[in-house]
């Protein structure tokens, strides 16, 4: 758990430095996860209400994001940190 808290706090200081999130669709997002050469991605559920995946890794300095109603499939070379939740800027 303090893993995947780290992970999300490094990605979060990494988006206040660049000051960008880009969200995309799921397809897109697995285009972005496919160039990394280790990709680490954070992974969250959806709360009650809201009961989707939710998706976050750095590429060239900027973090992406997308969410889903179905779970992703990750390529195999995918470091997958689960976090409890984290929180995307709207």
């Amino acid at each position: 758990m303090a893993y995947a808290a780290a992970a999300a706090a490094a990605i979060a200081r990494a988006v206040k430095a660049s000051g960008a999130i880009v969200s995309m669709e799921p397809e897109d997002f697995l285009t972005i996860v496919n160039r990394c050469e280790k990709p680490l991605v954070v992974f969250a559920r959806g709360g009650v209400l809201d009961r989707s995946f939710r998706y976050l890794v750095s590429y060239k300095g900027l973090a992406f994001h997308t969410k889903s109603k179905t779970e992703l499939m990750l390529p195999g070379k995918v470091e997958v940190v689960h976090a409890r939740t984290f929180w995307i800027p709207g």
